[in-house]
């Protein structure tokens, strides 16, 4: 006897509608009797595709606006009846129970409806579905018999395993984990939104309980960041934003757990520009970033900002990677390469590299909105992402000479780097490149002296960004001995007056942007 079950009812009864049409049709054609509610019902007789109403079924109408359709014991028995249990099967023969094998529910849209700026409460307590839930979740636990379908995606992989009797124990317990996991997705959804409503209806930016739900991308790590430590990736389920969890693999080792961590700094840097540019990371912070000219030259600039940094590092392009530059990458040892396209040549080229990872992102568009997590002993410390752009205007001149034009540049560019870097952050450029990158170090002078030691004489009239505001006037009279002539920085020092003093003293040009971006 085979391990698939032999459907009799299928159930549908689905908020999201894509291809439903399609999927009723073939399950009749293996055999089903469907039976449905409302919209979904509605749908399938335009249709022409036969259905029996639920209602019809249970000889209860759907009453209460619909807030009670499914919720009857001839629903929820034939989908928990064990059918390997006599007992069972006598109540069902007893009350007119008939099986239902297949269930393919999926919920009320709760988190499109409480999106919407005039979402009110009783709004989002309409949207709260209860019968979906119950049927999604009976289902689940009766697996051994039952199979729950929640995701459109499914659809093909059912229908091809009723084709070929092998909708199996195995197969029903992936649907049903599946299921678990959209049911508990809604519900964190729901306490989410009510535990950040204040009395008045009015929402706070973070609710008094926080659920997420974060899905394995790919199996346990080879370790973590030590090879003592086990590790894992996974994906949030809830960012709206592009990551790297949605890149693909397309040549190379397994991406290992540093590999990773290193590669998401590396393309959040490089989404931040428009020009052409090139970033590469080591341990977090880009040791070389360079944008304008040829994909080649901006990557051949980057890599030569910080050569030894650079090997083993991680390379970043926010345009598709061409030829030219794929040979450049394949003449050094880089460990990870993510680019928003590959030609045929540049692919060929890299495949020398064998163990070289190559990851295609599917945008390199600039990162608006989500949130940011970071693990801390006890508990979990959530903020909004930091996905500020500065422009000029928001910029104020505050000594007593004015940029010039490449000053201009060369400042803004630099802020856009010093964003990615770890503080306390120091960033000489000049020319839309990385001279020396200060970062990580417990004060700012330490950072401007491993900054120009990297830099050295390219330093001369270069252009520094320090994420944070200088709090002694000691950080410009470094910056300018190593022979920057502008300085960005937020400003906001109890000594910003003594700081501008200063950056006058020595002919320097600075300007304040008003916002810093502390990076821990």
């Amino acid at each position: 006897m085979s391990s698939a079950h032999h459907i009799k009812y299928a159930l549908l009864s689905v908020s999201d509608k894509r291809h439903i049409e399609g999927f009723a049709q073939q399950l009749i054609q293996q055999g089903f009797s469907l039976l449905s509610t409302g919209g979904t019902a509605a749908l399938l007789r335009q249709a022409n595709i036969e259905v029996r109403d639920v209602a019809d079924y249970t000889g209860f109408p759907e009453m209460m606006d619909g807030r009670v359709k499914t919720l009857n014991p001839k629903i929820h028995g034939g989908i928990l009846a064990r059918r390997d249990n006599p007992q069972d099967l006598a109540s069902m023969v007893e009350h007119g129970i008939e099986r239902i094998d297949l269930v393919c529910v999926n919920l009320y849209p709760f988190r499109e409806a409480v999106a919407q700026k005039d979402c009110s409460i009783a709004d989002a307590i309409e949207n709260i579905d209860i019968g979906g839930p119950c049927m999604v979740r009976a289902s689940a636990k009766n697996h051994q018999f039952v199979s729950i379908v929640v995701d459109p995606n499914d659809y093909d992989m059912v229908i091809h395993a009723l084709q070929n009797d092998t909708l199996d124990e195995h197969k029903r317990r992936g649907l049903a984990v599946k299921a678990f996991a959209h049911t508990a997705a809604y519900d964190g959804a729901i306490a989410n939104h009510f535990s950040a409503l204040n009395n008045d209806g009015s929402k706070r930016a973070f609710p008094d309980i926080f659920t997420r739900q974060f899905i394995k991308t790919a199996d346990e790590l080879r370790y973590g960041e030590n090879p003592h430590q086990a590790g894992a990736f996974y994906a949030d389920a809830e960012d709206p934003v592009v990551s790297l969890a949605d890149c693909k693999v397309l040549q190379g080792k397994a991406l290992s757990y540093n590999n990773i961590a290193d590669a998401d700094a590396a393309f959040a840097c490089v989404r931040d520009f428009s020009d052409n540019a090139a970033v590469i990371v080591k341990h977090a912070n880009p040791c070389g970033v360079a944008v304008s000219g040829t994909q080649a030259e901006v990557y051949e600039r980057a890599r030569a900002a910080d050569s030894t940094s650079a090997f083993g590092g991680i390379a970043a392009f926010n345009q598709p990677l061409e030829a030219e530059a794929a040979k450049l990458i394949a003449q050094t040892f880089m460990e990870v390469i993510i680019a928003p396209g590959y030609s045929d040549d540049a692919l060929t080229a890299l495949s020398a590299k064998k163990n070289l990872r190559v990851l295609l992102a599917p945008s390199t568009a600039a990162v608006q909105g989500g949130l940011e997590f970071k693990r801390v002993s006890g508990g979990l410390l959530v903020q909004e992402r930091d996905d500020h752009i500065l422009t000029r205007e928001m910029c104020k001149v505050v000594t007593k000479r004015q940029p010039s034009e490449e000053e201009w540049a060369d400042m803004m560019f630099a802020w856009s780097v010093a964003k990615h870097v770890k503080s306390n952050a120091i960033v000489f450029a000049k020319g839309g490149v990385t001279l020396g990158v200060g970062a990580g170090q417990m004060n700012r002078i330490n950072s401007t002296n491993i900054a120009v030691e990297h830099g050295g004489k390219a330093i001369q009239g270069s252009a520094v960004a320090s994420d944070a505001f200088f709090p002694f006037r000691d950080g410009v009279d470094a910056l300018a001995k190593a022979g920057a002539t502008a300085v960005i920085q937020p400003g906001g020092s109890m000594r910003d007056e003594e700081v501008v003093a200063a950056a006058d003293e020595h002919g320097l040009t600075m300007i304040y942007t008003g916002i810093r971006h502390f990076r821990h």
